[in-house]
């Protein structure tokens, strides 16, 4: 009896052995062993990776005197739209390293804008004269252009104090430790040297 007993018990631990054995083999045959080339190809394959989008308003005004007497003025409000990410071409293979065998360590490009435009929608004039004092100078059909400059100078000026580029960077991390995690990689960062 108690040879069967012991038989069984035998029996019994080798079924769940092999059934430990299994289940270990097939987890390991689920992950996929993905190499530094092949993460480099796909996430270049994400290109300029837009990860924030601001969108801001602003008033700017310009004076220019006129010669020989007066000035002429002009006050715009704009809205601009300014948005920052990573671009993922400048990403080289010595950016990407393995660390163990499901852990990859990146070093992204440093985020940057990627595009600024004023919404055409949304610019008013809100004053445009010259001085009462001064009927004989001509309007100066460049002044209108250059207050739009300069309004598109102030929206990336200020996005860039709002802290654009950390967000952006922020994201793109994200966005990238997204990505591998389907492919059941981790992912660490390192800051980029430029």
């Amino acid at each position: 009896m108690k040879s069967k007993f012991l038989i069984a018990t035998v029996v019994f631990g080798l079924a769940l052995l092999a059934v430990a054995l299994f289940l270990l083999r097939w987890q390991e045959r689920k992950y996929v062993s993905v190499e530094p080339p092949a993460v480099l190809m796909g996430v270049r394959q994400l290109k300029q990776l837009v990860t924030v989008r601001y969108s801001i308003q602003r008033v700017v005004g310009i004076t220019e005197p006129r010669v020989p007497l007066g000035s002429e003025s002009v006050l715009l409000m704009v809205q601009g739209e300014v948005s920052a990410g990573v671009d993922l071409a400048e990403l080289q293979a010595a950016d990407i390293r393995r660390k163990g065998s499901r852990a990859m360590v990146i070093r992204l490009p440093g985020a940057k804008l990627l595009d600024a435009f004023l919404d055409e929608k949304h610019i008013k004039v809100w004053d445009h004269q010259i001085t009462w004092w001064t009927p004989w100078v001509s309007i100066d059909p460049d002044l209108e252009h250059r207050a739009r400059l300069q309004a598109l100078d102030d929206v990336r000026a200020a996005a860039l104090e709002m802290g654009i580029l950390d967000q952006a960077q922020n994201n793109a991390q994200t966005a990238i430790r997204d990505f591998l995690a389907a492919l059941n990689m981790q992912v660490t960062f390192e800051k980029s040297s430029s």
